[in-house]
């Protein structure tokens, strides 16, 4: 959770940065380049997912053979896929995917550059995901967090030389936002990568291993991390659809910088530290299940949901109480966008609650092998009852954004609440985790 507070606090860094420096328009760009780049992240991310729920079981069942070896495995999968496919794929179709969201041309101007450095240089942030989730799942999670405070510290560093300029260096405005976060996570994959072969971690590479892919490590990559990889697709491409009704306003460019800032930035102290208890849900769901402990496991999930209750309270507190003074954090002076932000941060405060157990009982689902429950719960909740809400009210009465932030409050109530009824049923202590022993 500290870690991705930590992480968090460097999107802040950007937006409050560029809304100064660039202005809404800055901020519309990084919000809208944000949610496009991450539908494609999180598909190439669910590999972490799938090796994960590996790792915990084998860490619990006290094999670190199979713990090295399936890391290994996802890190030259997810090498592949970043080099050969997302950096080349995503420069051509970046300008196609911005008109998919309809934005204005002014925001397009700012994303187009922004979004292609993030495309292209993926790859350090695809190693940090993965470290970030194999050491957890392995038990260590203080080394993820010491290298968050560091890739955050250089991310902050970089951008406020590359956002605003300093001495011979010019001003790069939005990229610049871009290239500090691809530069600062290039060099913590590097020494990462050099930890691992050192044989400090409680993850390791050996030089001996093999470049050649282990079949069945990666059939068991995409058994268990294929149905998240389609949920986190799915539910990224709703909200690139989302935008695209945000885009419909009248006030639309107004509208995107408030969503960018008041549900991407703001809202991620709740969701991002709730992405932290997830993954511990997950890990503890799995160490647990692999040590034949399934009462702990359901222990694990309920002690989650009580400490993400209690951020999203202390975090909403502030969205009710203060939400003028947060958006001027981020140079938002505008009258219009402030007011739309304000009424969003009103509907957050109330929708945090549920996201937030929604996403510890998504994390004991998939620490015990079940990825599929969460993907047909995100398919109905994520998708078809909000973007089948607008698309009925735009059709019917005309849209506003009062009714595209009641959706979203309605899409985690959703979440919420099929989430628990599924872990309930239980029919997560069956399932089975393990791969060929090593030839």
């Amino acid at each position: 959770m500290l870690q991705n507070l930590i992480g968090g606090f460097q999107g802040i860094v950007d937006h409050a940065m560029v809304g100064h420096y660039v202005g809404f328009t800055g901020n519309a760009a990084i919000g809208v380049s944000w949610q496009i780049f991450l539908v494609v992240m999180v598909f190439i991310s669910s590999l972490f997912t799938g090796m994960g729920v590996l790792v915990a079981r084998f860490a619990g069942a006290g094999d670190p053979d199979k713990v090295n070896r399936t890391v290994y495995q996802a890190f030259l999968t997810a090498a592949v896929l970043s080099v050969v496919f997302l950096a080349p794929i995503g420069y051509v179709l970046a300008p196609s995917l911005l008109d998919l969201v309809n934005a204005a041309p002014a925001v397009q101007a700012e994303a187009l550059p922004y979004l292609r450095i993030m495309f292209v240089f993926s790859f350090g942030m695809l190693m940090f995901f993965m470290l970030g989730g194999a050491l957890r799942s392995a038990g260590d999670a203080r080394t993820p967090l010491r290298l968050g405070v560091i890739l955050t510290i250089l991310n902050v560093v970089f951008n406020i030389v590359l956002i605003r300029g300093l001495g011979p260096i010019p001003a790069f405005g939005t990229a610049g936002a871009a290239m500090g976060s691809v530069i600062a996570a290039g060099l913590v994959a590097i020494v990462a990568l050099y930890k691992l072969f050192s044989g400090k971690w409680v993850v390791a590479f050996k030089r001996t291993m093999s470049y050649r892919p282990d079949w069945p490590i990666i059939r068991s990559l995409f058994r268990f991390g294929l149905p998240t990889g389609v949920q986190g697709v799915a539910m990224n491409v709703a909200g690139v659809f989302l935008l695209r009704f945000i885009g419909s306003l009248e006030l639309s460019a107004e509208a995107q910088a408030a969503y960018a800032v008041s549900y991407v930035q703001l809202f991620s102290f709740i969701t991002w530290t709730s992405v932290g208890l997830m993954g511990a849900t997950a890990a503890v769901a799995g160490h647990n299940l692999g040590a034949n402990r399934p009462d702990r496991t359901v222990k694990a999930a309920r002690v989650a949901a009580a400490i993400g209750i209690g951020v999203a309270i202390f975090v909403g507190a502030g969205f009710v109480t203060i939400p003028r003074l947060l958006l001027g954090l981020f140079g938002m002076e505008d009258p219009v966008v402030v007011n739309i932000g304000v009424q969003l941060l009103g509907y957050l405060s109330i929708s945090g609650l549920f996201v937030t157990v929604a996403l510890a009982y998504t994390g004991a689902l998939q620490g015990t092998g079940d990825t599929k429950s969460p993907l047909y719960i995100s398919i109905v909740s994520q998708i078809v009852l909000p973007l089948g809400m607008c698309a009925i009210i735009q059709a019917n009465w005309g849209l506003q954004p009062a009714d595209i932030w009641l959706a979203i409050l309605l899409g985690h109530a959703t979440r919420c609440i099929l989430s628990v009824g599924r872990f309930r049923q239980e029919k997560w202590r069956h399932i089975e985790v393990d791969i060929e022993p090593a030839r």
